[in-house]
C-alpha cells in the first residue's frame, strides 16, 4: 500500500495528515496508524489526522493518536487541519467542520489559524489542581520552576492515577511568567510522552488561570516548549463561551510512504 501523505506542524506538536475524501484510508487500522506516526520505522509525528468529507459542512476531522488509537479532541492538530483544508482550496478565509466533540469554526490567514474551541460549562477547582474539558480531559497544576520540572514522571503519575484510572487525562503543569502571560508543559495521554505544544490544554490552563484568579485577563498569551499561543474566552455566569485558540500552524513537507503488513 502507496500512502501520499502531508507533515504539517502547530508550534512543535507534529501530526501525519492524508487527505481522505475518498474514504480510501482502513480507518480502523491502529497498527497502520502507529506505523505512520513512529519517529524511527515510519514518518514521525505526535498523532495523524484524517481529513474526511462532510455532508454538511467544509470537512470532517478525524483524529488518532501516536499509538494508534482513534482520540478525543487535539486543538494543535485541528489548526493543523484547518491549515491543509486552505492549502487544498476547500475554503479561502473561514471555514466550519465536524470533529469528535461537535462543529469548530476557524480562519485562517498568513499562516495563523484561530480556531474555535467548544464551550466550557464546568471548571473543578480543588486544592492542588484544576480539571476541565475542552475537548479533551485535563488536569491542570501550578508548579514552580518548571524549565526544571520532570514532566514524564509526574506526568505518567498523575496521568493514570486516582481519580483517572484507565480513562486517563492530559496533564498540564504551568507557571505564571508575568503581565498574565503563562508558560506551560504538557503530559499527554496516547502520546505518553511530554509534547512541544497542546492545543487543547493551554485553553484548558488559560480557562483555569482565569478560574482561580490567576489573572483577571480574557485573552492570554501561553508560551509552550515549541513557540507560543493565545488563547481567549468569554465568561458567563454558565462557564465559559468564544473560546478562540490561535497561532501558527505549518506546512512542513509532503511525502509517499509504503506499507506492508
Amino acid at each position: 500500500m502507496e500512502i501520499t501523505f502531508y507533515k504539517y506542524q502547530g508550534t512543535g506538536n507534529d501530526f501525519v495528515v492524508i487527505d481522505n475524501r475518498d474514504l480510501s484510508f482502513p480507518r480502523e487500522n491502529t497498527k497502520l496508524v502507529n506505523f505512520l506516526c513512529d519517529r524511527r520505522f515510519g514518518i514521525g509525528a505526535d498523532g495523524l489526522m484524517l481529513l474526511n468529507p462532510s455532508d454538511t459542512y467544509d470537512f470532517t476531522m478525524v483524529y488518532y493518536n501516536s499509538d494508534g488509537t482513534e482520540s478525543s479532541m487535539c486543538g494543535n492538530g485541528g489548526r493543523c487541519l484547518v491549515a491543509f483544508a486552505h492549502k487544498l482550496e476547500i475554503f479561502k478565509n473561514e471555514t466550519t467542520f465536524d470533529a469528535v466533540d461537535g462543529l469548530h469554526y476557524a480562519s485562517y490567514q498568513d499562516g495563523i489559524t484561530n480556531l474555535q474551541m467548544i464551550d466550557v460549562d464546568t471548571v473543578e477547582v480543588y486544592k492542588t489542581h484544576c480539571f476541565l474539558n475542552t475537548g479533551s480531559p485535563h488536569h491542570v497544576q501550578l508548579v514552580e520552576n518548571i524549565g526544571n520540572y520532570n514532566v514524564k514522571n509526574n506526568g505518567s503519575e498523575i496521568r493514570y492515577g486516582a481519580p483517572y484510572f484507565k480513562e486517563g487525562t492530559n496533564v498540564n503543569f504551568v507557571e505564571s511568567i508575568g503581565e498574565g502571560a503563562f508558560r506551560v508543559r504538557t503530559y499527554e495521554r496516547g502520546v505518553e510522552d511530554e509534547t512541544l505544544a497542546c492545543g487543547t490544554g493551554v485553553t484548558a490552563v488559560a480557562i483555569a488561570m482565569f478560574e482561580q484568579k490567576q489573572t483577571t485577563n480574557t485573552k492570554i498569551p501561553l508560551k509552550v516548549e515549541g513557540g507560543e499561543l493565545e488563547v481567549s474566552f468569554t465568561p458567563t455566569k454558565n462557564g465559559y463561551k468564544d473560546v478562540f485558540l490561535k497561532g501558527p500552524a505549518t506546512f512542513v513537507f509532503k511525502g509517499t510512504i509504503n506499507y506492508n503488513e
